[in-house]
């Protein structure tokens, strides 16, 4: 890939899974060039439980424009579904992008980009890439590729959700109480599908590289939880990049001149994109 070089961007939705007559679906924003360019999924966040497609839609032009190739998509949310709904559909979009991803000329090294509780869902897909659960959804006449990820970016993590709903509790965070308890349903589950019990208990799990982008002065994901998965992850062997920006917004972040902690934000995720691939 070329540094440097602006490219053009085609956007369209693609489908990636039907279930129960429904289709879902993922955007894809693709530079319009000869490639073949790195390639990501992209997970948004609101609290495991709202958004969609869209809600990064600013981050995954800029990469686009940047020489990146992006599938963002659409995932089971509560009401339909709680945990581990939408870890089986971020899986299998995983294992299709990998198999579709020279249609969009993308490279089969497939990353992964979420913010918030997708920088959640994109640690744990990351780190159980062939949990039995997790993979149970089948991708069709390739059931030889799975959903490791060459690379993470975990912008502002809820790293550990069990964490969270206990500082929701004490802070009386009603939303985020409410968030939680719609898709986890109990604590054991929070603890269970937490990437911080993971990386401490479970032996068989995979390491790739993370790049977590954090927010000075958070009030929504406490600095503690995210350092101790910092030090957690290289204890384990992990390699983890941890860079801290002010005045980035929650949820649908425009990279703009004007505002420039998000174009370094932006910056930062494409060298981190550029050195993995």
């Amino acid at each position: 890939m070329v540094n440097n070089i602006e490219y053009e961007v085609d956007e369209r939705d693609v489908e990636y899974q039907r279930q129960a007559a429904k289709a879902w679906l993922a955007r894809i924003y693709q530079p319009k060039g000869t490639g073949p360019f790195p390639t990501i999924v992209d997970v948004h966040g609101g609290a495991w439980h709202n958004g969609d497609r869209t809600n990064n839609a600013g981050i995954d032009r800029a990469l686009a424009a940047n020489g990146i190739v992006v599938a963002a998509v659409d995932f089971r949310q509560p009401p339909e579904a709680g945990y581990p709904a939408s870890i089986c559909d971020i899986n299998l979009a995983v294992r299709w992008l990998k198999v579709h991803a020279a249609e969009f000329n993308g490279t089969t090294a497939v990353g992964a980009f979420g913010n918030s509780s997708g920088g959640h869902q994109v640690v744990l897909s990351a780190l159980r890439s062939r949990h039995t659960s997790y993979s149970s959804l089948p991708l069709p006449n390739h059931p030889e590729i799975n959903a490791s990820l060459a690379y993470v970016i975990a912008a502002w993590p809820v790293i550990d959700p069990l964490y969270r709903f206990h500082f929701a509790k004490e802070f009386n965070r009603e939303e985020h109480i409410k968030a939680h308890i719609e898709y986890w349903k109990i604590e054991e589950a929070m603890a269970e599908g937490s990437p911080q019990t993971i990386i401490e208990k479970e032996e068989q799990i995979d390491l790739p590289a993370i790049l977590m982008l954090l927010k000075a002065n958070d009030k929504n994901h406490p600095l503690e939880m995210q350092e101790r998965f910092i030090a957690s992850y290289r204890k384990r062997g992990g390699a983890i990049e941890v860079h801290t920006f002010d005045g980035l917004p929650e949820h649908r972040m425009v990279p703009s001149p004007s505002q420039p902690e998000t174009m370094r934000a932006m910056e930062t995720i494409t060298a981190f994109i550029r050195r993995q691939s």
